[in-house]
């Protein structure tokens, strides 16, 4: 017979998110389980060698993995009410009872039976098809970040980056730290998405970013040996002639989008936001879903930078413990509304506008309150 685990607060994911809520959560006295489908907690930090934006209470100029260390460090201090389980798949949730079913490795089955969930699943890479985009050499790059952050592996000697965007000027940034050659960065759109600080980096070494350009066909036979790329027009459609790129892998930076299965698993209500990369839950302002013990944060509410999916985890976590009687009210609407004026606050600019027009589509007033 398979033996069901009580718990106060389930929190899924162990990333900045997940992390940032199981904090806060167990700093007021909740029994917390947390989950996390990799060999070690940190999520997307523990790629990330690149200082933070931001202010001094986001972290700034810190590294991510460095971010990642302190936080780890801060779940230490909470051990005996935080129990981990690494390399630990939730596989389902089964709306009749709110069990959540998960597995480690491929060996141990268990299922948790938590009063509050915490959704902190992050995101998952976005993909373009091509010809040839099943050779060996073609990344995501999240996988090339792994290799070379993680494990301390070079993926090859001479890549085409696909995607201007944050991730692929940082990853590219760091290609060249690490030795190897960028022969390009390709962006679909008529100016770099990311921020200009990275691009101006990459652009000083000498790496040629086309703009208005896509990739058309990966080259080789048993392992990519180069690409086609080609300019498009402002209907995305090819132009001119195609330019060979010689390179031994193509790296596609081309978005992210949220890891939502478990939501709609729950039953919690769905919309589509194109500003924020896919479908995403309805949430309100303490990140509560539809289902008033499911609670959502990070990438999985939708793409943004770490900073943000933080500051929603800690939202998340002490939301989460409000709702179970935790903590002093007044203290607790305090923390709440300063930690919401710093959502805010990393809001501002371009970027921060698109953002706010997406959580405009999702975001209910009242529910939570």
């Amino acid at each position: 017979m398979i033996r069901v685990r009580q718990t106060e607060v389930l929190v899924i994911g162990g990333g900045p998110a997940g992390l940032s809520a199981a904090l806060e959560a167990a700093s007021l006295g909740c029994q917390v389980i947390l989950v996390d489908g990799d060999l070690a907690l940190g999520g997307q930090l523990i790629k990330q060698t690149h200082k933070f934006f931001g202010s001094k209470d986001e972290r700034a100029g810190t590294r991510g993995f460095k971010i990642s260390e302190i936080l780890l460090k801060e779940l230490k201090n909470h051990r005996d009410r935080v129990k981990v389980h690494i390399n630990c798949t939730a596989t389902g949730i089964y709306k009749e009872d709110g069990v959540v079913s998960c597995v480690i490795g491929e060996e141990e089955y268990f299922r948790i039976k938590p009063e509050r969930i915490v959704m902190a699943t992050g995101a998952q890479e976005r993909l373009i098809p091509f010809p040839n985009n099943h050779l060996p050499g073609v990344y995501g790059a999240g996988a090339v970040q792994t290799l070379m952050n993680v494990y301390g592996v070079i993926p090859g000697k001479r890549v085409l980056m696909v995607g201007a965007g944050n991730i692929g000027l940082i990853v590219s940034y760091q290609l060249i730290q690490a030795g190897v050659e960028i022969a390009g960065i390709v962006e679909a759109m008529d100016k770099v998405g990311g921020y200009w600080v990275h691009a101006a980096k990459v652009r000083r070494l000498g790496v040629p970013i086309f703009l208005r350009h896509t990739i058309k066909e990966a080259l080789g036979d048993r392992v990519v040996t180069g690409a086609l790329i080609q300019e498009i027009d402002d209907r995305f459609q090819p132009v001119g002639r195609e330019k060979k790129i010689d390179a031994d892998i193509i790296c596609m930076a081309v978005g992210l989008t949220p890891t939502c299965e478990l939501l709609w698993q729950a039953g919690c209500e769905m919309i589509y936001v194109p500003q924020l990369c896919g479908h995403v839950a309805l949430r309100d302002q303490f990140m509560r879903t539809s289902l008033p013990h499911v609670w959502v944060a990070g990438d999985a509410a939708g793409i943004e930078e770490a900073t943000a999916a933080m500051v929603e985890g800690r939202i998340a976590g002490l939301d989460a413990a409000r709702s179970l009687g935790k903590g002093d009210k007044e203290d607790l609407t305090e923390r709440l509304e300063d930690l919401q004026k710093r959502l805010g606050d990393l809001r501002g600019g371009e970027v921060g506008q698109k953002i706010c027009q997406g959580l405009a589509c999702c975001s209910i007033q009242g529910w939570g309150a």
